[in-house]
């Protein structure tokens, strides 16, 4: 058995945790117990070796539901998640110098959330959608519009239209990697940008009113909730629904873009990307069969992970990264960490560590190594290895990353 069991808040055995070797903070704990404590919790909440406190509920952590959805614990980058394509590509095809690689990167992508310095770029998006980007956006228009119609609150300042195959700022990244038998790899993660935020954000406060209305009390104002049949709780399946899917186009639109200019470079000999692409959702809500039931499974920084399923789990600035299988392991109900998990609060790394700490964390890496990153500095995050240790009953390894360029928002 990979995992220890513990008591929600009413002593009943209705957590089980995979985190043997790695740090649990007594504030998730608590975190945790709380969600394992609503009423509509099918069977139990799975806690994953990435655990750390969250919005509501803990990040890193499996929350399957009965005719109930709580959306801060879907969260409010709905979609978020990672794509991973091998290249032909081998480490000798790369440059000496990376810089180069790096540059054309952040030209093929905004990134951050205000005006990056490339031309076509304006406020973490596009000043004008290319014509990739509007094609995507054309494809989720339609239910677009449905949605504002009946939410007119969820709309943005900037047109969604506008952020597709954009990466975003906080942790997001894009990375080329090298795996265990040098091969190229370009590794991202992002998800539905600032209409997926405004969608997350005005649900939740629906929740939180309609509890107030109802008179429900609740461990923490953040499990506010959807009973299904109720007013909100279709309006908001539609809008998350909505919103993992952009995330997913996101992605896909933002690897098109990243391999066109590459190739188009003159810095990388010709390549293709047919050997093997992973595209997961780890912030998101779906519906699945879980002990005989259809339940709502959300994945509050965690990666589904059935039987053969490949999924990617990402360490930190400086560290590996791992794609893998899943082992279809149901007492997780099929999931797995999202990535390393942090240890400290990003006002905490700011205050501890140092440019030069920076400097030496991500020696050998390609990157910005400058006061706007040192959040995001390894020493932040759990260590990956043991988090991999920690979960070696919920998938397997097919192939280890290194990056050697990592552009970060």
């Amino acid at each position: 058995m990979g995992y220890q069991v513990l008591s929600n808040t009413q002593g009943k055995d209705l957590i089980k945790a995979w985190t043997e070797g790695v740090p649990f903070e007594e504030g998730a704990q608590r975190q945790v117990r709380n969600t394992a404590s609503m009423p509509f919790i099918h069977k139990w909440v799975a806690v994953m070796p990435d655990v750390h406190l969250g919005l509501g509920a803990t990040i890193g952590s499996v929350i399957p539901t009965k005719n109930a959805i709580i959306p801060a614990a879907v969260g409010v980058d709905i979609g978020c998640g990672m794509m991973a394509v091998q290249t032909s590509l081998t480490a000798t095809d790369l440059p000496d110098d990376l810089k180069g690689i790096r540059e054309v990167i952040e030209r093929a992508c905004p990134h951050g959330d205000r005006s990056s310095r490339a031309a076509g770029h304006k406020g973490g998006g596009w000043k004008e959608a290319p014509a990739l980007v509007e094609d995507s956006w054309k494809s989720i228009e339609d239910t677009y519009k449905t949605i504002i119609s009946k939410n007119p609150k969820v709309e943005t300042k900037r047109h969604p239209a506008l952020q597709i195959g954009s990466l975003g700022g906080g942790n997001h990244f894009i990375e080329i990697c090298l795996d265990e038998s040098n091969d190229v790899w370009i590794m991202l993660h992002s998800g539905s940008r600032g209409i997926g935020n405004k969608i997350g954000r005005t649900f939740i406060e629906k929740a939180r009113k309609d509890m107030e209305k109802w008179m429900i009390n609740l461990p923490d104002k953040d499990l506010a909730y959807f009973p299904e049949g109720t007013d909100h709780f279709d309006d908001y399946v539609e809008s998350v629904n909505w919103a993992q899917n952009y995330a997913r186009l996101n992605r896909e639109t933002m690897m098109k873009n990243i391999i066109a200019a590459l190739k188009l470079s003159g810095r990388l000999p010709d390549f293709t990307t047919e050997k093997m692409a992973v595209n997961c959702h780890h912030n998101y809500v779906e519906q699945e069969n879980h002990f005989g039931e259809n339940v709502f499974v959300t994945r509050k920084g965690a990666v589904r992970a059935r039987a053969g399923e490949l999924g990617i789990i990402p360490g930190s600035m400086g560290a590996r990264s791992f794609i893998v299988r899943g082992k279809g392991n149901e007492d997780s109900f099929c999931s797995c960490s999202h990535g390393a998990g942090r240890t400290m609060s990003r006002t905490a790394a700011k205050k501890r560590y140092s440019v030069e700490d920076q400097v030496a964390a991500t020696e050998g890496v390609e990157c910005r190594k400058d006061a706007g990153v040192i959040d995001e500095i390894p020493m932040a995050y759990k260590d990956i290895d043991a988090v991999m240790e920690a979960q070696s009953d919920l998938v397997e390894i097919v192939h280890t990353l290194k990056q050697v360029v990592c552009v970060k928002g």
